[in-house]
């Protein structure tokens, strides 16, 4: 089946099948916050594990985590050469 609405005219050109509509549906309840457990039981899975795919496809939650990450602290202090250094610098 395909797709078209005004709002968006290249949806048109797209399939959506079931499927498709499945995992659309999936993906929000994730980002919206719905626990795995909940999402793969209203899916119908068998095994909680299938709807992993979902959280490794969700770019969105990704790039969440990444910002919630803090960067490891980095000394900024400036490189001070030792007289040795320089001597040997001043000699080249």
């Amino acid at each position: 089946m395909a797709a078209a609405t005004p709002a968006c005219p290249t949806l048109g050109q797209k399939r959506v099948s079931p499927h498709v509509l499945r995992h659309s549906n999936a993906m929000q309840l994730l980002l919206g916050g719905v626990d795995r457990t909940t999402i793969a039981l209203w899916l119908g899975h068998e095994n909680m594990h299938s709807t992993q795919a979902y959280v490794h496809a969700n770019l969105a939650m990704k790039q969440a985590i990444m910002d919630k990450a803090s960067p490891p602290h980095v000394s900024t202090k400036r490189f001070k050469p030792g007289d040795r250094l320089l001597a040997f610098l001043q000699s080249l």
